[in-house]
């Protein structure tokens, strides 16, 4: 079967709006990007080797790096289409990682690292910033083949920035690089530097940046894609009618983690209650005040669809894809060892064969829901997708009809 290769059609002309949301976790974005490969290859099953997730979803938002992860995804190549394949984005960590979070092997790197935290970040940036630009070059926000919403934080505003297809439209100061975008989602406190740009627009006017990780404000930005899309839909934007704005039946959301260590249950009030400043910043390989910030965000926004999603009986059309049993250096977002990144990969590929789970409210852990497994309900994802996708073809006079074999 043939992909139309056509760009996705707006909710207009369909039922559902679909959105891919990514959490932020350092190195730990292997575990959506495999997932994400996964779900890319039944995609191509269906309407052939080109087939992309930018293809499918009306939104893709994410943060830190799943914000990179976004970008990589929907930014165009030379041809139009999107820069990387799914497939290639756990290769692309696997190679780069290493060389952003360098590991230093001394017998004191503990010592050596504690003094890195108290006296500047961790990790200069370098590479990554280079990285970032030479792979995303001059393109801007409003150049995405498909929305985007990645949150960062404004430090010297103390409030969140977040960048939005919708909003660019109408504040050409917010199309900024998403080179910019992405190096500023992913500069996580104590680990990488805070990220300084400017904008500029047609009249002269010039708007500054001063962005910080956007896992400071929305470790899990499912909930921001939904915000704007339905401001679109207040606004009478018509690209959503009849869609009225607290219809979540029409919400198709899949959501992914990073992975959160609930179930290794590593610190106690006992032991934190003697910690000071030093201990908050760097305890056993570990940044506790970081992981506790951006765990409660990713947290909080789970709790509030998983509650929205099933009061409005919707409950199957929110898909969150999370592994809390993680432990060791695992839960790190920085140990780039050939190992552990290897072990990420396998702790992905395994969460696939997992039941599907919903999150406990009570205890905030994850309980199995269906008997069906990750697995399954990806498949039967990428078929809602093609569905969708084919209809929006047909019904749109601006789409073309996709070309299949049955």
């Amino acid at each position: 079967m043939e992909s139309s290769n056509s760009p996705l059609q707006p909710p207009t002309y369909g039922n559902l709006i679909t959105i891919l949301s990514i959490d932020g976790g350092g190195i730990r974005g292997i575990i959506p990007a495999t997932i994400l490969s996964f779900l890319e290859s039944e995609l191509q099953k269906l309407d052939g080797e080109e087939a992309r997730l930018a293809d499918y979803f009306d939104v893709i938002a994410g943060t830190s790096t799943g914000g990179l992860v976004t970008a990589m995804l929907t930014a165009p190549n030379e041809q139009g289409r999107p820069l990387f394949a799914a497939n290639e984005i756990k290769d692309f960590y696997l190679e780069h990682c290493p060389l952003i979070f360098p590991q230093d092997q001394c017998l004191f790197s503990a010592a050596k690292n504690l003094l890195k935290s108290l006296t500047g970040p961790m990790y200069d940036g370098r590479y990554l910033h280079q990285l970032i630009k030479d792979k995303l070059g001059d393109t801007r926000l409003d150049q995405t083949l498909t929305n985007v919403v990645i949150p960062t934080f404004d430090i010297k505003y103390l409030q969140p920035t977040i960048f939005s297809s919708y909003e660019v439209k109408t504040n050409p100061l917010k199309n900024a690089l998403l080179a910019d975008i992405s190096i500023s989602t992913s500069a996580a406190p104590t680990y990488l530097p805070a990220h300084h740009f400017q904008t500029h627009d047609s009249a002269g006017n010039v708007k500054e940046f001063n962005l910080i990780d956007g896992g400071v404000a929305a470790n899990n930005p499912a909930l921001l894609a939904i915000g704007e899309v339905t401001k679109e839909i207040t606004k009478g934007n018509t690209d959503f009618f009849p869609i009225k704005a607290n219809d979540y039946g029409r919400f198709h959301v899949l959501s992914l983690g990073t992975g959160d260590r609930k179930i290794d249950e590593k610190f106690d009030a006992k032991e934190c209650a003697g910690w000071g400043m030093l201990s908050w910043l760097t305890h056993n390989n570990t940044t506790p005040i970081i992981d506790a910030f951006t765990q409660a965000s990713s947290d909080m926004v789970d709790f509030h669809l998983s509650a929205v999603f099933k009061a409005l009986h919707s409950e199957p059309n929110y898909i969150r894809i999370q592994d809390d049993t993680l432990k060791g250096d695992a839960c790190s977002v920085d140990i780039a060892t050939e190992e552990n990144l290897s072990n990420l990969v396998k702790i992905g590929e395994k969460l696939l064969k997992k039941p599907v789970s919903r999150v406990n409210l009570e205890t905030g852990c994850n309980e199995d829901a269906y008997k069906t497994t990750n697995e399954m309900a990806l498949i039967k994802l990428a078929g809602v997708l093609s569905n969708v996708k084919r209809f929006r073809d047909i019904k749109s006079p601006h789409g073309k009809m996709p070309k299949t074999n049955y």
